[in-house]
């Protein structure tokens, strides 16, 4: 059975991989976002959200599949990041409550789109089938927000965790009856598309049964 190395410290994609039946390892990168994506954009000019999550998918994998493979693992490396696309402008996680409170006004009554890039190196052994690809794709998902009020608002930012969350929302969490509807994949919302995933292993010969700890 192929080990999975997940490249992220969220709850929420483990909870989301071990509901699915898989048991992944958990190494968190070093990778400093800003300075990736501003490599990024003078490399390549303007990124459009759904480009921006995937380049540093691409970097958390990559960094965690060289300390896999300096290890001796054999393993698939899975790198993840999103982000809140609202009126063209990207949001991540707010700075502060205050921040947190003013990103509910703007986007209660309204729709965004949760961005979620995935990015998966093979760092398998040869008898292990491994093939040293590295390949991404992201997950977009539209998401409409009820029409809370302030005092909604305020209750909610003051549970804390809109501030540790992209978007400064979940949908699995505290932040789900202020979620009315998706249209997309609601995994992706939460921060692992288990559809796009399985797309990718299929593309190295994984099947996705093959990496269920369960039957």
């Amino acid at each position: 059975m192929p080990h999975l190395v997940l490249a992220s410290r969220s709850p929420a994609r483990l909870t989301t991989l071990r509901s699915a039946g898989v048991e992944p390892s958990v190494v968190v990168s070093d990778v400093d976002e800003p300075a990736v994506l501003a490599a990024a954009r003078e490399r390549f000019h303007p990124l459009e959200p759904a480009d921006a999550v995937l380049v540093l998918a691409q970097a958390k994998a990559e960094a965690v599949a060289a300390q896999v493979e300096d290890a001796g693992t054999s393993a698939l490396v899975l790198g993840c990041d999103s982000m809140l696309e609202l009126d063209g402008e990207v949001v991540g996680k707010p700075a502060d409550a205050g921040e947190a409170r003013a990103r509910w006004r703007a986007m209660r009554g309204r729709s965004g789109v949760l961005h979620t890039g995935h990015w998966l190196v093979d760092v398998r052994g040869d008898d292990d089938g491994g093939t040293g690809a590295t390949l991404g794709a992201t997950s977009s998902t539209t998401v409409h927000f009820a029409d809370v009020d302030d005092e909604e608002i305020d209750a909610y930012v003051a549970t804390g965790e809109p501030l540790h969350v992209a978007g400064a929302f979940t949908i699995d969490g505290l932040g789900g009856p202020y979620v009315e509807r998706v249209e997309g994949d609601h995994h992706g919302v939460v921060g692992l598309s288990l559809p796009l995933l399985r797309e990718l292993l299929a593309e190295l010969d994984v099947p996705w049964r093959a990496l269920r700890s369960a039957p």
